[in-house]
């Protein structure tokens, strides 16, 4: 059967079929001799499931770990069955995953990835006989350093008022994000509000536009009568939840605390005119909390709208009615973290918890909530950059979970336990550390040459021809990235990312 993605591992052999021994209505007995495969799938309501099958094929009844217990069942293949787990189990496998040798290593025995394959043993000593890989070593994590904000925005102007280089603006902001004097501006070019090449000209008739645009949608939404909005309930509802949103959005600083705020009811002007904007899409609870920092940064209503609809060509997808978008970034998320941390992702899977649908907020709102409203600002401005790729949120999100693995793994943790844990990690999380170790991920997994393919799709990295893949300017791009990550940000050249 194909249960939908790559198995842990599976032991496989050749030889003839005994039936298994029954012992009771729900127990069973199996000689490992006769033991075929072990397969973990899922079934129905996101269950996991060990399924043993024996040599003639026959699937045993599938085992579910409640409260964990792959590692206890591997543990008593270790006492039982194997003396000397990491050399005889190799001595007979051509193959290895890192899940396997991980369970059945002992505990102080060092880990080399590459130790299966110096050990002293012949294939065809045991014929048919292999266990399955479907890990790969990434190699070390690379150190990363961040850089200082982006400073004195005149000098990367020409006399025009045009943007000399774009790309090394980009990769300042990655770098350092941006003084906050300076953002008022710089935002609205990572925004797509003003083009990078547009002169001060330019850029002049663009407010003018752009502000005659947005007064003629809200003057639409404010002409409407009590009793028109009576018969449109779509638009009745848009109102409530932007009403209901607006009183509860960011009030805890002062731009938006208080009763009769004006920034509150700047705040709530401006998500009514993008209901009139995108009326298909409408307002969807979590948009008020990408609006209020863009709100606060631009105190200017135009300004802030056409700000909020750049920011929405990124994220409109995720408040969709179908969700299809927040279930493949949730998907993407699961590939990236199995590739980065087999361990914590099992963990996480027996505990019924590997969908990661408890990082359905991180990637709604682009972790809002999980910062403070200062570090929101910097998280955004890393990653409006869109390096050091596109789902550079999803490597974010892996950094938070590859920090909090040492609370998970190992203690006494339900879905309902994780799930608390993680929505308790609000405010609390150093930034600073959590972009510093996600581009560090991002540098480990693209310096891996078995990445897999699955993986290298997320990361933007996947390229159809294979004489590409190996090109002399791809690779030495990557080369160059890696090194100068690692000299520190404030060292010259910026790293350019591919």
């Amino acid at each position: 059967f194909d249960p939908g993605y790559e198995p842990d591992w599976a032991v496989i052999t050749v030889t003839t079929y005994v039936p298994p021994t029954p012992a009771g209505q729900w127990a069973f007995s199996l000689p490992l001799s006769e033991l075929h495969s072990i397969r973990r799938t899922r079934f129905s309501l996101g269950r996991n499931f060990l399924v043993l099958t024996s040599r003639g094929g026959h699937p045993l009844p599938p085992l579910h770990f409640h409260r964990g217990g792959t590692r206890e069942l591997l543990g008593a293949l270790q006492v039982g069955f194997i003396h000397d787990p990491y050399a005889t189990t190799f001595g007979g496998f051509s193959k290895v995953t890192n899940f396997f040798r991980a369970a059945i290593r002992p505990p102080d025995a060092p880990f080399n990835a590459r130790s299966a394959q110096n050990l002293p043993f012949q294939p065809d000593d045991e014929p048919g006989f292999e266990l399955i890989t479907c890990g790969v070593a990434l190699g070390p994590k690379p150190e990363v350093t961040r850089g200082t904000p982006l400073d004195k925005w005149e000098e990367f102007l020409d006399a025009e008022g045009r943007v000399k280089n774009p790309d090394r603006v980009r990769e300042l902001v990655f770098r350092g994000g941006i003084k906050p004097s300076q953002r008022k501006e710089v935002w609205k070019f990572l925004l797509g509000f003003y083009p990078w090449s547009s002169t001060a000209q330019e850029r002049q008739d663009i407010i003018r536009v752009k502000t005659d645009e947005y007064f003629r949608m809200k003057v639409q939404w404010k002409s409407v009568s009590e009793e028109q909005e009576m018969r449109n309930s779509l638009l009745r509802g848009y109102r409530n939840l932007i009403e209901r949103d607006v009183n509860r959005t960011d009030r805890h600083n002062t731009f938006f605390s208080g009763n009769d705020n004006p920034g509150l009811t700047l705040l709530h002007d401006v998500l009514m005119t993008y209901c009139m904007y995108n009326f298909d899409l409408g307002y969807v609870q979590g948009m008020s909390d990408l609006l209020a920092p863009i709100l606060f940064v631009t105190q200017n209503e135009v300004e802030s709208f056409w700000c909020l609809t750049g920011f929405m060509e990124l994220l409109h997808q995720n408040f969709e009615e179908s969700q299809e978008a927040m279930k493949q970034q949730l998907n993407q998320l699961s590939i990236l973290l199995k590739a980065l941390d087999p361990e914590l992702f099992d963990f996480l899977d027996s505990q019924d918890s590997g969908s990661l649908c408890f990082c359905f907020r991180w990637l709604l709102i682009w972790f809002k909530r999980e910062f403070s409203f200062e570090d929101i600002l910097i998280l955004w401005e890393a990653l409006w950059t869109r390096l050091p790729c596109e789902n550079f949120h999803l490597l974010i999100a892996c950094s938070i979970l590859e920090s909090q693995r040492g609370e998970l793994i190992g203690s006494d943790h339900d879905f309902n336990t994780i799930l608390k844990h993680i929505n308790e990690l609000t405010m609390k999380l150093d930034l600073l550390e959590i972009i510093q170790r996600a581009e560090g991920i991002y540098l480990q997994m693209i310096q891996c040459k078995e990445l897999p393919q699955t993986v290298q799709q997320v990361l933007g990295l996947y390229v159809s021809s294979s004489s590409e893949d190996d090109s002399p300017d791809n690779s030495e791009t990557q080369r160059l990235l890696l090194s100068q990550s690692q000299a520190g940000a404030t060292a010259a050249p910026v790293p350019t990312y591919p």
